[in-house]
């Protein structure tokens, strides 16, 4: 039997935890590793909230690269470039880091954000014929799921936006889905600019927790030592 769009998004939606549970979730905290081409592995801390916001640490060495969105405005400390302040990033790297650092991802927020989802027919897979759906942001971002036909949760999406001019395309391949508080995440994501498949970066989550303290300071950009206040 042929399928919508909508019906896809509404067992996605399903097969995820239902609305519910995943609108019972203020926040979630992933705990794991992040591994670079080379073997290079720092730890990974990513913390994200109901509102959008999001803030991801990796450290090695006693040195932490920081990254986060506040709903606003999106920043960065580096370290490993020898930056210790605070830079706000790109509009267009803020966007990306908050289309797929929320909770619900473009998928599940495109009813909610005006954006346009069209069901591109089957597509194979590693051997399965998944589910193909394209979700097209109003500004103009574009986001495709593979969505596997026997648990219709996402098995692949590529991102296609625009970063400083430029086109650039987004490779992210999800597994080994868990249960926090009711809804599935996945815990390994393999992600790779295209055409570069092995230069992939994976992370693997070993523990999720919902609900955890998530104050606005969090994810704000830290103030620079030259715009600090100065102490009384």
């Amino acid at each position: 039997m042929a399928q919508s769009a909508d019906e896809l998004v509404a067992q996605n939606l399903a097969a995820r935890g239902g609305a519910a549970a995943l609108d019972a979730i203020e926040s979630v905290k992933f705990d794991g590793m992040v591994i670079f081409p080379g073997d290079f592995q720092l730890t990974y801390e990513e913390v994200r909230t109901k509102a959008g916001d999001v803030r991801v640490d990796m450290a090695l060495q006693g040195l932490t690269l920081v990254q986060g969105w506040d709903g606003k405005t999106g920043w960065r400390i580096n370290p490993f470039e020898g930056r210790k302040d605070a830079e706000r990033m790109s509009d267009d790297e803020a966007r990306s880091m908050a289309d797929t650092g929320s909770i619900r991802g473009p998928l599940q927020k495109a009813a909610m954000q005006g954006s346009t989802v069209t069901y591109l027919g089957r597509e194979d897979f590693d051997g399965t014929n998944t589910y193909k759906l394209k979700v097209t942001e109003k500004d103009g971002d574009e986001f495709v799921y593979l969505l596997d036909p026997d648990t219709m949760l996402e098995v692949k999406m590529v991102e296609t936006r625009r970063i400083r001019g430029a086109l650039q395309v987004f490779e992210y391949e999800f597994g080994d889905y868990e249960k926090i508080a009711g809804v599935y995440f996945p815990m390994s994501v393999e992600s790779w600019l295209a055409g570069q498949g092995n230069n992939r970066q994976r992370t693997i989550i070993a523990s999720g927790t919902a609900n955890v303290p998530a104050p606005a300071s969090l994810f704000a950009q830290p103030a620079s030592p030259a715009t600090a206040p100065k102490g009384n």
